[in-house]
């Protein structure tokens, strides 16, 4: 299963929201893609300014409304608001008919890391297809041994940008860890 309907994503909760208190670590994040560095990207109406990690925890997934990093490879680590047994993983992209979406991740894994970022547990090793729909929601390992408060996304390829990857959006679900 690499998707899931809408009625199925409107029952699920998104641990990774910037409104219920979701951040991004920044020191264990990739640099943001700064876009003056092209002149070409810079005269883009949707590319004048790079927007921060944190998009990726809001829901506007507007063109060009994206968290975008220098290359194709890097990573974003989200701390989540509680300790969360995850489950699963959306990744958004704009569709492939809005126009290019060479930018969007190809490969990437997830993990659990602890507070520290010493320790990372591989939760799933996964692509986003950019001929299927814009949402994909990718099952991750289950019976997990324990919670996480921090899960890190490790973009591996994209879809032949040469210059950056752009995020739109990272969704984790899950359950919350008993509180005993």
């Amino acid at each position: 299963m690499s998707q899931t309907s809408w009625e199925d994503r409107m029952q699920v909760s998104d641990w990774a929201l910037k409104s219920s208190g979701a951040t991004i670590d920044r020191q264990r994040t990739s640099k943001s893609y700064e876009w003056e560095d092209n002149w070409l990207c810079g005269v883009c109406w949707f590319l004048s300014a790079a927007n921060p990690p944190d998009t990726i925890l809001q829901p506007d997934v507007s063109p060009g409304h994206c968290w975008p990093f220098q290359g194709s490879r890097g990573q974003v680590v989200i701390r989540l608001p509680a300790q969360i047994r995850p489950t699963a993983v959306t990744v958004q992209h704009i569709l492939k008919a809005s126009g290019t979406i060479s930018s969007a991740p190809r490969d990437f894994t997830v993990s659990g890391v602890d507070a520290e970022g010493e320790e990372e547990t591989l939760l799933g090793t996964f692509m986003y297809d950019e001929e299927k729909e814009a949402i994909q929601t990718f099952p991750l390992k289950n019976e997990l041994p324990r919670a996480f408060q921090y899960i890190k996304l490790l973009i591996q390829s994209n879809w032949g940008n040469p210059e950056y990857t752009c995020i739109y959006r990272v969704q984790v679900h899950g359950k919350r860890a008993n509180q005993n």
